[in-house]
């Protein structure tokens, strides 16, 4: 029997007991080109509000064919490897503090270094549920401080790594790597040249990692040329907001196959030529305004999204290996009623010409707003974020001698409703499958799943 188009998942409620064994610093295997008292500049684009995060994310390795082979310890390679890499990498084992007007830099310290933690659990794997669909129960398994502040970046490590044993021989790495440092496409460069070195047993970096955050200087004086509404607070006159956080959102995930995408794609594009990712930014933002049955119908939305102008850059170009963050926040904006009544194309065209508008001059005016505002908090009001993870080649990367990892991505998104995931559809797919994680309140999820299935419609050519 054929699977349908889009599958509900469903995972495990379940409480992960782990005991902590160890924590401790993990340096530079070698001297590195920065001392104590030394800093590096980071963008304005590294420092912008939303890069001041750690992104958490979660690798499962399944135990070893051969159980009594002489191979080192997990955590004996992970640590070599990693030390190998801070050389190369180096800035990720400074830290982070504020400077004049609030401006971030990377500062090195003595006995910086990122944290490593090792842990274990008598679970094994198998008693963790489907490790195909992104679980909240997994939090245990990515280190955080006790009482540690949301966002808080400043005199943090840079990389904190969580390695749990698990009684059947698997086991998990759990991530939380400081945003402001690198975006996604940055980060998997670094983690290829860790798997990579911790195969090869040797240091393996390439492309040669490049700062040179000054690439994006604002100019002098800033030179703002759009209006930015993805940064702009705006107080919100709907019912979206008060819907998500005064309920308890629950997070669900989809797995939506290559056949749907291209259905919708097709259905999205009359007129204009779009990407699946047009046609599915504006379904799934189409649908989840409706499940939560958002009113006034007058009122604008936003959806905003990243894109990478690694490629629109040209005066200069960027160098290979550059690590920094790339990323543009692009905004498409839509009255409720126009996404509710409206067309599919009609909202794939607004999506769409939110991403086509990012060009190299918009970039520059992004870093020269950042610079003459320099916005202290992240701004929620009617807004949907889709984060695509599915470029980022997120199983390839990670590697280290084991085979790719049974699930690769993030856990939970319930302290972020707002936000919606794509990622890859898992390690052996190949056909282009996605799972599409996002928040809503109990009440809106049958709804949801009825929308974004489309068994709303008697004939989805109309959606």
């Amino acid at each position: 029997m054929d699977l349908p188009w889009v599958q509900e998942l469903h995972f495990t409620h379940l409480k992960i007991a782990i005991t902590i064994d160890r924590m401790f610093p993990v340096m530079p295997s070698r001297p590195i080109p920065a001392q104590p008292g030394d800093t590096l500049y980071l963008s304005n684009l590294d420092d912008m509000i939303g890069a001041r995060v750690f992104t958490p994310t979660i690798y499962f390795y399944e135990p070893a064919a051969d159980m009594n082979s002489s191979q080192k310890p997990v955590m004996k390679i992970l640590c070599d490897s990693l030390a190998e890499v801070l050389v190369p990498y180096y800035p990720l084992s400074g830290r982070l503090r504020e400077t004049k007007n609030g401006k971030l830099e990377v500062f090195f310290g003595p006995n910086q270094g990122v944290l490593m933690v090792e842990a274990h659990s008598k679970m094994a794997l198998a008693d963790l549920g489907d490790l195909t669909v992104p679980n909240p129960g997994w939090e245990p398994l990515i280190f955080k401080f006790p009482d540690e502040e949301p966002y808080k970046v400043l005199d943090m490590p840079l990389v904190i790594a969580q390695v749990t044993l698990f009684s059947c021989g698997g086991f998990s790495l759990g991530l939380r790597l400081c945003h402001c440092i690198c975006d996604g496409l940055g980060a998997m460069q670094l983690f290829r040249a860790w798997a990579a070195t911790a195969k090869a047993g040797a240091i393996i970096a390439k492309p040669e990692p490049c700062w040179e955050r000054e690439i994006f200087l604002p100019r002098n004086p800033p030179l703002v040329k759009f209006p930015h509404v993805e940064f702009m607070r705006i107080e919100d006159g709907s019912s979206l907001t008060m819907t998500l956080w005064q309920t308890k959102p629950v997070q669900k995930c989809y797995r939506v196959s290559q056949e749907f995408q291209s259905h919708l794609k097709t259905l999205a594009q009359p007129d204009d030529v779009c990407t699946t990712f047009d046609a599915m930014a504006a379904h799934i933002w189409r649908s989840w305004v409706k499940a939560l049955d958002v009113r006034p119908l007058d009122y604008e939305l936003r959806l905003t999204f990243s894109v990478n102008a690694r490629q629109k850059l040209h005066n200069p170009p960027l160098k290979e290996g550059f690590y920094g963050n790339v990323v543009c926040v692009a905004c498409a904006t839509s009255s409720v009623s126009e996404l509710v009544n409206g067309q599919i194309s009609d909202t794939t065209r607004v999506v769409r010409e939110a991403r086509l508008n990012v060009s190299e001059e918009y970039l520059r005016s992004t870093v020269d707003y950042i610079e003459a505002v320099r916005p202290k908090r992240l701004e929620f009001g009617g807004k949907l974020t889709i984060t695509q993870w599915t470029r980022f080649s997120i199983y390839e990367s990670a590697d280290f001698g084991w085979g790719r990892p049974v699930y690769a991505g993030p856990i939970d998104l319930t302290p972020t409703p707002q936000v919606c995931v794509i990622l890859p559809g898992g390690k052996a797919d190949h056909n282009g499958t996605v799972v599409v994680c996002i928040c809503l309140p109990e009440a809106a999820i049958d709804k949801f799943t009825e929308y974004l299935c489309m068994m709303d419609s008697s004939n989805a050519s109309h959606i």
